[in-house]
């Protein structure tokens, strides 16, 4: 609207100085027919006419006129949202976890080193997505499904007083070891290699929280140790296809970027056993990604693989 509003005012301005500058003509056209009746040299007197009309069709253009500026609606509208402060919450007792903001049951699970069915059924959580910020979790199994670890294997066994009395029995006549004798989780748990290829990125703990090997898309990837899958899936950002084997009370192993699972979770499976065909998902270029935690939490892994 403003826009035409200009180009009308435009048009009356330049109507009106063609309309003066006709009346001058008109003026001057008289001038020179008294030029002409009065003898006086006709062309010289056309000449004059026509400067002057020249002269004075200048004046108009270089009059200023007062233009409005267009009127522009500037006016900002603010809207102050009101964020909740954030909520200082007291802290959790061991064995607890209250859950932050980002966080997800499968990722909780892997720092813990738990299966996240067990935290779900540990807490009645029926959907594994929907979990509050502020909500406490317990993160350790209660006393009926606490289970016992066998130090010479390594694996999870039913608790110590299921066995039999004979067993019992027999055990007992065994002279008792010393307690320095008696082998610690980190000196009994060794892993075989995964993969083979060559170690493209060592164990770093800000940066890289296992070792990345390289490889060929297919090559086997294997179970590290024997264990339970518990999880099977590419629900945690950053793994790709991933795999997470649960070796006993205290360690697990991660296996990313895949591509394809060969182990569902709740197998069970051995050491060497082909569980995943490695690849490139969610990551820049073929490889396993290989994570050893221990409770929960990042571990060199040379320390636990055997010497190739």
């Amino acid at each position: 609207m403003i826009e035409q509003m200009e180009v009308h005012e435009r048009g009356e301005m330049y109507l009106v100085d063609f309309v003066y500058t006709f009346k001058i003509i008109s003026h001057l056209r008289g001038n020179c027919n008294i030029f002409r009746r009065s003898g006086v040299n006709f062309r010289a007197g056309f000449y004059k006419c026509i400067v002057s009309v020249l002269l004075l069709s200048m004046v108009p253009a270089c009059s200023t006129r007062q233009v409005n500026a267009p009127i522009v609606d500037r006016t900002i509208i603010t809207t102050v949202s009101r964020i909740p402060p954030a909520v200082d919450y007291p802290p959790v007792p061991p064995g607890y976890y209250r859950v932050k903001s980002g966080d997800g049951l499968y990722r909780i699970a892997l720092d813990n080193g738990q299966n996240y069915h067990d935290i779900a059924r540990w807490n009645n959580i029926t959907n594994p997505d929907q979990i509050e910020v502020g909500q406490v979790l317990c993160m350790k199994a209660p006393i009926g499904e606490r289970l016992t670890l066998m130090p010479q294997s390594g694996i999870l066994a039913a608790p110590a007083d299921s066995l039999s009395n004979n067993r019992s029995s027999s055990v007992s006549r065994m002279p008792a070891a010393s307690a320095a004798s008696v082998p610690t989780s980190e000196e009994i748990f060794q892993l075989a290699w995964p993969a083979r290829g060559n170690i493209v990125a060592a164990f770093n703990d800000r940066n890289n929280k296992g070792l990345n090997i390289a490889g060929n898309v297919g090559d086997p990837v294997l179970a590290a140790n024997a264990g339970k899958v518990v999880y099977s899936g590419a629900g945690l950002r950053g793994y790709g296809n991933l795999i997470i084997i649960k070796h006993n009370a205290v360690f697990l192993t991660a296996y990313a970027h895949n591509k394809s699972l060969l182990v569902k979770e709740g197998d069970s499976v051995i050491s060497g056993q082909k569980i995943a065909e490695m690849g490139n998902s969610d990551a820049s270029r073929v490889m396993l990604h290989f994570e050893v935690r221990r409770d929960g939490k990042p571990v060199d892994p040379i320390k636990y693989l055997k010497p190739q």
